[in-house]
Order: C-alpha cells, then sequence, then structure tokens
C-alpha cells in the first residue's frame, strides 16, 4: 500500500471497506477531508492559514460504524488521534472534565506516537548499546590484571556475545538499575485550567532528585535485554525534538472524535435554558471556541485547534442536530446521515471484513485446536436471529452480533480442551439448536439476546 498520507479518496474508501460494511457517504465524507489534509499543504502558504478544516456531524443509530470509521481513518492518516465522550464534560464552574483536555488528551497521544516512531528510528542502535551492556553485566570488570588478560577478556567476552545472540544464556540471570518515579495520589478538580495545574505538579515534582529512586533488581536476560533496550532507546531520542514534531503534528494533523454530541443537544431549543439543560448548553459554548479556531494551554506549549479535524457523531433519536447552538452546526458543515444496517449488511459483516467476527471466533478457537466452519446457511441465521432481535428490542446495529454469536458458541468456548482436532460446522440448523429455547420465550430473549 502506498503511503497513507498520500491516499487518493477512493483509495481511502477502499481500506475503509476491507473493514466496514456499507455506509458509501460516510466514507466519501471523510476519504474528501484526509485528502483535503494533503492538498492543504499543497497550496501557496499565503492562503495556506485560510484553508479551514470541513468538520464533520455523522448522524446514524448506534452500531452502524461511526466510531470505527473514525478509529480507520485515523490510523490511516497516522494521524494523532482521540475519542472523547460529549456526555463526560461539563460545563466550566461544574464538577468534571473541561472541554479543553480533550485537546491535550490529542497532544498527549501526538507525543506518544512521534516517541515511537523516533525510538523504532534508533532501535538498532539500541539494540547494540543494550548488548554490550548485558554484556558488562555477564562479564564484571576484573581486579586482575596482567599480560595477555586484555586479549583473554576481548576473547571471552566475544564468546558471551555469541551465546547471548543464540540464547545461550536466557536462563542465566543479571542485576539491573531500575529507575522509578514517586508517584502520589494527587488528584485535583476545580475550574478550568486546575486539571492542567496538577498535570504540570505532578510531572514537577517527578523531576526533583527526591522524586526518583533508583533500585537492583534480578532479571533473566531475555526481560532484562528488553528493559535496558528501552533505557537506551530513550536516551537516543531527543525529547525536544519529539515535542516539537508532535506540537505540529497535532496542529496540522490532529483528529478529535466526539461521540454522543447529541447528549448534549438541549431538546426543543438551542442548548436549553434549566435544569441538566444549563450544563449541555455550557459544554457547547466551551466547545464553540475549539472548533472554530482557538490555543490552548498543555504542558508541552500551546496547541493552536485552527487546523484540527473534529468529527462529531450521534444517534439522534431525541434531540436534532438543529437543536444545537447555530454557531455550533455552522462549524459543522458536512453531515451525513448513516443507514441502519439490514439483514444483508449484518451478513456481509460476519464475513467480509478483515476482522469478522466469524474470523476472530475461529481462529479463538484454534489455539484449542477445534476447527471452526462456518457454512453459509449458519451464517445467514445469525444475521436472521440478530435482525430479528434489533427489531424487537432496541436496534444495537452490529453490536447485536457480539451477543448472538457469543451465545451460539458457548458451549463450544466452555469445552473447547476436550475437543482437540475436532471440526464443528456451524450451519442454520445448529444455530437453530442453542437458541430456538430462548427465542420461543419472548421474555427471556430480550434479556439475553
Amino acid at each position: 500500500m502506498a503511503d497513507p498520507r498520500t491516499l487518493t479518496p477512493s483509495e481511502i474508501v477502499s481500506e475503509l471497506d476491507r473493514y466496514i460494511v456499507g455506509q458509501a457517504a460516510a466514507k466519501r465524507a471523510v476519504a474528501i477531508a484526509l485528502r483535503n489534509r494533503w492538498r492543504r499543504f499543497r497550496v501557496a502558504p499565503e492562503l495556506r492559514d485560510e484553508v479551514m478544516p470541513k468538520n464533520i456531524i455523522l448522524v446514524g443509530p448506534t452500531g452502524v460504524g461511526k466510531t470505527e470509521i473514525a478509529r480507520r481513518l485515523a490510523r490511516l492518516a497516522q494521524a494523532p488521534f482521540v475519542k472523547v465522550e460529549a456526555s463526560k464534560y461539563t460545563e466550566v464552574g461544574y464538577v468534571g472534565r473541561d472541554v479543553d483536555s480533550m485537546i491535550r488528551d490529542l497532544t498527549e497521544q501526538g507525543v506518544q506516537l512521534v516517541r515511537e516512531e523516533q525510538q523504532r528510528a534508533v532501535q538498532g542502535r539500541a539494540q547494540e548499546m543494550s548488548e554490550d551492556r548485558l554484556l558488562d553485566l555477564l562479564l564484571p570488570q576484573s581486579s586482575q590484571q596482567g599480560p595477555g588478560f586484555t586479549s583473554d577478556r576481548s576473547s571471552t567476552r566475544e564468546k558471551l556475545r555469541g551465546m547471548l545472540r543464540a540464547g545461550g544464556l536466557d536462563d542465566r540471570t543479571v542485576e539491573v538499575d531500575v529507575q522509578e518515579r514517586a508517584t502520589g495520589n494527587m488528584q485535583i478538580f476545580g475550574a478550568q485550567g486546575m486539571e492542567e495545574m496538577g498535570i504540570n505538579l505532578q510531572e514537577m515534582l517527578g523531576n526533583l532528585p527526591f522524586g526518583k529512586k533508583t533500585r537492583k533488581r534480578k532479571l533473566r536476560v531475555p526481560e532484562a535485554r528488553r528493559l535496558i533496550e528501552q533505557q537506551e532507546a530513550e536516551k537516543l531520542v531527543d525529547n525536544e525534538a519529539v515535542v516539537r514534531e508532535a506540537l505540529e503534528r497535532v496542529q496540522s494533523n490532529g483528529i478529535v472524535f466526539i461521540d454522543e454530541i447529541d447528549k448534549v443537544a438541549g431538546q426543543g431549543g438551542i442548548g436549553g435554558t434549566h435544569g441538566p439543560d444549563v450544563s449541555r448548553g455550557g459544554v457547547q459554548r466551551d466547545l464553540l471556541p475549539l472548533v472554530e479556531g482557538s490555543t490552548v494551554n498543555t504542558k508541552y506549549g500551546p496547541v493552536k485547534t485552527d487546523h484540527i479535524l473534529f468529527i462529531a457523531a450521534g444517534a439522534f433519536h431525541v434531540a436534532k442536530v438543529s437543536d444545537l447552538l447555530p454557531e455550533l452546526q455552522g462549524r459543522f458543515p458536512i453531515r451525513v446521515e448513516l443507514e441502519p444496517l439490514t439483514q444483508a449488511d449484518l451478513t456481509r459483516i460476519l464475513t467480509q471484513p478483515r476482522n469478522a467476527l466469524t474470523k476472530q471466533y475461529a481462529a479463538l478457537l484454534a489455539t484449542e485446536g477445534v476447527e471452526i466452519v462456518f457454512e453459509e446457511d449458519g451464517v445467514q441465521e445469525l444475521a436472521r436471529v440478530a435482525q430479528m432481535m434489533n427489531d424487537r428490542a432496541q436496534n444495537i446495529g452490529a453490536r447485536r452480533l457480539h451477543t448472538v454469536l457469543e451465545k451460539v458458541l458457548e458451549d463450544l468456548s466452555f469445552s473447547a480442551d476436550s475437543l482437540r482436532e475436532r471440526a464443528i460446522r456451524i450451519d442454520a440448523r445448529y444455530v437453530r439448536e442453542k437458541l430456538d429455547k430462548i427465542l420461543q420465550d419472548e421474555d427471556l430473549s430480550r434479556y439475553i439476546l
């Protein structure tokens, strides 16, 4: 596959198709939004900062793929990504997290992403250095000196190196210095900014001499090698360069996925004016500057949100998109309605995606030596039952497949160790045998499925 950052919209949709069934309109919208990131960097500098991201609202019932689309998009973009739930945030002055913390979380993700990339880049050098440190531990300096001592030691060291690489020293133990950070149970709740102050205060205390301590641990060679390799990789990475690169990526390519945006929409108004709607409207008002473009202070430095892509999603069963503040609606110009899943969609979801549930269960039971074969009529029966339960009870989309499959395979999963070298075929008859008693009792089926 080509560099994910240069994929065309059609290529992005093709990649999403490998994991998500249907929802062509939503895939097209996010593909265009991602491609526009690439296009913006090729616009003349004087116009580049004027090109704002086209934020998206995904509207659709639960379990149809809203979150999965955003999650797969972030992986394709290789961009800092954070998923948050709007209902977890409160207006400034209420107990809870303020909306600025989503940008701080995004920045943390960006720093982690860049640091991991940098550590992979120096992995080879870190392995060499960790090998030398391990040999020093395995062959400590001797006080005996004499003719030929240096050459003998060098020869022994090289023999040990060969044994180390071949795994011949894996049973040995060595003492390794492990640095530990003293952590306190400090939590600060309060007005906007206090959460960030608490984070910084903990970090400052951890960096003081009395905030860190080192102790020796006895570890087997493989575990010691991994630990030392990680320590050497951290030494080789320039933390200041990591932070600079991360801040640039967050500001230019960051993606914030705000789920359950409908939960902060006032019913029948623009945010509500009394009761819990006061806080809901407050969350919207606090969110507005972030989406419009503002600066948020983080422990790594200020982060501008002007070019961060915001993707909001919600079922909007009770509230409507029009119940959001008009100013906030205007900052989400692209609205896509996702379609409810049909029985045919559920059938495809069970088999077509790379991470299809039938493939997952077959792989899990294969670890016990049990071969699970899903027949075509069995898959169709699973989809039929899931669709029937979605119609009969609350429609939870593809998530219903998890419940149905778990019930059908419950006995197999429990007794798999006694079914080694067996091949079990899951056909329509097998599915009905496992579910008929439950389905006949409507109250029981609502409870279990």
